[in-house]
C-alpha cells in the first residue's frame, strides 16, 4: 500500500515538473549552505587542532601581547619580553623546565629558488633535550641538530615536497638562510602542522648570532609544568609574577600565559559561534523552502480537487487522501535534501581544492561526516511534512460532492 502511495506521488509531482523544482529551490540551497559551511568549519576544525595536537597539554606558552600580523609571535608589542625572564619562570613552583624561543622571518633560496621562510631556535646544551621531549622531535631523513653544530640546519617536512623550489630537499642538500649557506642535516617527521611542516629550525647560537639580531628580548617562553593537574596553578603562578616583573596590574596584562588546551579551546568557541551564525542564516532559507511546499501544496488541492472527489466517491478514506499529500509534501522535501546535500559536498570539497591551491597549506579543508548528510536528509523530509501537513489535512476533510460539484 504505501508502494502504492509513493508511487502516485511521483508520478504526481512529474506532472508538475516546474513547480516542484521551484518548490524545492529554497530547500536545497539551504542544505547545501548547511552542508558546505558546516563541512569546511569542521575541516577547519580538525586542521586547527592538528596544529597543536602534538605539544602536551603540561605545556605553557609565554609571550608579550599583541596581534602577530607584521612578523613573528611576540614582537608585534611595544614591550616584548626579555630573555632574562627564562631564569625567574623556572622557579615558579611548579615548573619543571623552561626554554627560549627565538624565531625571525628571513629569505631561503635552494635550485635558484628564492622563498620566505621563518627561522626557529634549537635550544642547545643542558635544554636541548628538554626542548626536543616538548616538541616530540623525530626525524625522517637524517638526525637532530647537535650542540656545536655552526652551519646547520633542520627543516620541516613541507621541504621534501617538490612544489616549493622545484625539487625537494633532502638531508645532506645545502640552502641559503638569508644568504648564508646551510647543510641540511635532518628532515622531521610530519606533525600536520603547517607551523613546524614548514619550519627552518637552526641551532640558537648560530640563530642569534647572523640570522636573528640579540637584542635581549625573546619570541616565546615555553614552560613545562611538573604535573598536569597543576597547569591553571602554575599558569596563575606565573601570571603573578610577570605583573610583578612588567609593573602591570591584573587585567592589564601585557603579555599572554596559555597552554595549548586553552588556545584550542578558544578557538573551538570561536568557529562554534561562526558555524551557529551560518547554520540560522541557512535556517531562514529552509523555513522559506519550507513555506514554499506548503503553498505549492495548497494550490495542489485546489487544482485536483476534482481528482480527490473522485477517490473518495469510490471509497478512499479521508486518511487515504491525507498520506497521499503527506507523502508528496514529504518528497519534495526529501528530493531537495539530496539536491542540497550534493551540492553541498561539491562546495565543500571544492573551495577547500581552491583554498589548498592558492594558500598552498592543508589549513583549509572540508570533512563532512556522514551524521550530517544523514541529518540533513532527515530534516529536510521532516521540513516538507511539517508544511504539508495543514494542505494534506485540508484534501482529507474536502467533501466528495462539495469537490465535484466545485471543480472546473
Amino acid at each position: 500500500m504505501i508502494k502504492d502511495f509513493f508511487i502516485f506521488s511521483v508520478k504526481s509531482l512529474r506532472k508538475r515538473k516546474l513547480r516542484s523544482w521551484l518548490t524545492m529551490i529554497g530547500i536545497f540551497i539551504g542544505i547545501a549552505a548547511v552542508v558546505s559551511l558546516i563541512g569546511l568549519g569542521e575541516g577547519l576544525r580538525t586542521a586547527i587542532n592538528s596544529q597543536f595536537g602534538f605539544l602536551g597539554t603540561d605545556i605553557l606558552s609565554i609571550q608579550a601581547a599583541g596581534l602577530a600580523i607584521a612578523g613573528p609571535p611576540g614582537m608585534n608589542s611595544p614591550n616584548p619580553l626579555s630573555d632574562d625572564l627564562t631564569d625567574k619562570i623556572r622557579k615558579v613552583r611548579g615548573v619543571e623546565s623552561v626554554v627560549n624561543r627565538y624565531i625571525e622571518t628571513g629569505s631561503l633560496e635552494f635550485n635558484d629558488v628564492q622563498a620566505v621562510g621563518m627561522a626557529m631556535s634549537y635550544a642547545e646544551g643542558d635544554e636541548r633535550k628538554v626542548f626536543e621531549t616538548m616538541l616530540n622531535l623525530e626525524v625522517e631523513d637524517g638526525r637532530l641538530l647537535k650542540d656545536g653544530d655552526g652551519k646547520k640546519v633542520l627543516l620541516g617536512n613541507n621541504f621534501k615536497e617538490d612544489d616549493m623550489f622545484g625539487k625537494g630537499i633532502k638531508a645532506g642538500d645545502r640552502i641559503l638562510v638569508n644568504e648564508l649557506k646551510f647543510e641540511v642535516v635532518g628532515i622531521l617527521e610530519k606533525k600536520g602542522s603547517f607551523i613546524f611542516d614548514s619550519a627552518v629550525i637552526i641551532n640558537e647560537g648560530v640563530l642569534l648570532d647572523g640570522i636573528r639580531e640579540d637584542d635581549g628580548t625573546v619570541n616565546i617562553i615555553a614552560a613545562k609544568v611538573k604535573d598536569v593537574d597543576d597547569v591553571e596553578q602554575v599558569k596563575e603562578d606565573i601570571e603573578k609574577m610577570l605583573r610583578k616583573e612588567r609593573g602591570v596590574k591584573e587585567s592589564e596584562e601585557d603579555f599572554v600565559v596559555e597552554s595549548p588546551q586553552q588556545l584550542l579551546e578558544t578557538l573551538d568557541s570561536t568557529l562554534f559561534a561562526i558555524q551557529l551564525f551560518i547554520i540560522i542564516i541557512a535556517l531562514i532559507s529552509l523555513v522559506v523552502g519550507g513555506i514554499g511546499i506548503m503553498n505549492t501544496m495548497y494550490t495542489s488541492v485546489v487544482e485536483r480537487t476534482k481528482e480527490i472527489g473522485i477517490m473518495k466517491s469510490i471509497g478512499a478514506k479521508n486518511s487515504t487522501v491525507f498520506i497521499l499529500f503527506f507523502i508528496e509534501s514529504g518528497l519534495l522535501g526529501m528530493v531537495g535534501g539530496v539536491i542540497g546535500v550534493v551540492l553541498g559536498l561539491i562546495f565543500a570539497y571544492g573551495l577547500a581544492f581552491i583554498g589548498k591551491l592558492a594558500l598552498g597549506s592543508d589549513l583549509i579543508q572540508a570533512q563532512v561526516s556522514l551524521v550530517l548528510i544523514i541529518g540533513s536528509l532527515l530534516f529536510s523530509f521532516i521540513l516538507g511534512t511539517l508544511f504539508g501537513v495543514l494542505p494534506a489535512y485540508q484534501a482529507s476533510k474536502l467533501q466528495p460532492v462539495e469537490s465535484l460539484r466545485n471543480a472546473k
